[in-house]
């Protein structure tokens, strides 16, 4: 028999071979164990075995150290803190000096009005608070349309006289700078109007006041509230009384320190019994004389255009300031 066939016909030893004391075999221990399993077991005369841990893998020789978030939330923080302290300190100091110029971050556009309003009445050409001409498009009853043409205009002067004592206490609290008037007439000169801006003394507080009251108690709708006309004479308003007013609108204004008004009545002296404020004798059902008339939408509308005007100029000036 060659060696080759010696070789293969040696016995393969069983894996369950066991020693001759009793002990398992190490060569069958080794072969019942996974393939790349790494034998951990200690070896017959082996001591207490050495454990060795690995260098934690939070970073390695070759890399930079990451650096404590501590270490940079800090200073982050502290950089946040002063920012905000600052903005504060620059609001702050925004609005008082605001407070001390007497003026508001949010009502800046308010008082600008009211300063440069209060100089109107002698800086404005009357022409232009108070047109010769007034087109009122589709102001008339029915909307059909209107025009106006001034006959008088009252010399500039303070409120005395100007208005019924009733009127006179309301109005009271804001003052009285300066009251301007004209008087007009409708296209066929039956009906009169006289329109009022009074300049008042008031600052915004003051002027939202009196706003408030008007509105909550009715007082442009009472009959014994009703403005004085001007009875200009020579003109067809020569007759317009008191007796003569037949319907009238009032309004403070609520961005400047003026009360617009307007009153209206027959240019033939008639007087009137039964008058009514402009937006009662506006209704489409009513029957009193001053609507059938329409002497509503004459006050209405003369006095809205002489509003509106004004507004107009009153824009013009403070960008001109």
């Amino acid at each position: 028999m060659s060696r080759e066939e010696a070789t293969r016909l040696r016995p393969v030893p069983d894996e369950s071979t066991t020693r001759r004391d009793g002990g398992t075999s190490t060569r069958a221990t080794a072969a019942r164990r996974a393939v790349g399993a790494v034998d951990l077991s200690p070896g017959p005369d082996a001591g207490r075995p050495f454990v060795s841990f690995a260098r934690p893998a939070v970073y390695d020789d070759t890399t930079t150290r990451l650096r404590p978030i501590g270490t940079w939330a800090r200073p982050r923080a502290a950089a946040a803190v002063a920012c905000a302290v600052l903005g504060l300190g620059l609001i702050g100091g925004a609005a008082t000096g605001s407070w001390l110029t007497g003026e508001s971050v949010a009502g800046g556009t308010t008082r600008s009005a009211y300063t440069v309003t209060g100089a109107l009445w002698h800086s404005v050409p009357v022409d232009r608070l108070f047109p010769p001409e007034l087109k009122g498009e589709g102001a008339g009853p029915g909307g059909a349309d209107r025009s106006w043409t001034r006959i008088a205009v009252a010399p500039d002067s303070g409120c005395t006289d100007a208005f019924d004592p009733l009127l006179s206490k309301v109005l009271a609290p804001v003052g009285c700078l300066r009251l301007l008037r004209a008087t007009y007439a409708d296209a066929t000169r039956s009906h009169v109007t006289t329109v009022g801006l009074l300049f008042t003394k008031a600052d915004a507080d003051a002027m939202q006041t009196l706003r408030n009251r008007f509105t909550e108690e009715g007082l442009d709708r009472r009959p014994d509230l009703m403005p004085r006309a001007y009875a200009a004479k020579g003109t067809a308003a020569e007759g317009f009384g008191d007796a003569q007013r037949a319907s009238w609108t009032m309004s403070v204004l609520p961005d400047a320190p003026v009360v617009a008004y307007a009153v209206s009545g027959f240019a033939d002296g008639r007087a009137v019994t039964d008058p009514e404020p402009a937006t009662e004798a506006m209704g489409s059902n009513t029957t009193s004389a001053p609507a059938q008339s329409g002497l509503g939408h004459e006050a209405k509308g003369i006095a809205d255009r002489v509003e509106r005007g004004l507004r107009k100029t009153i824009a013009a000036a403070e960008k001109s300031s």
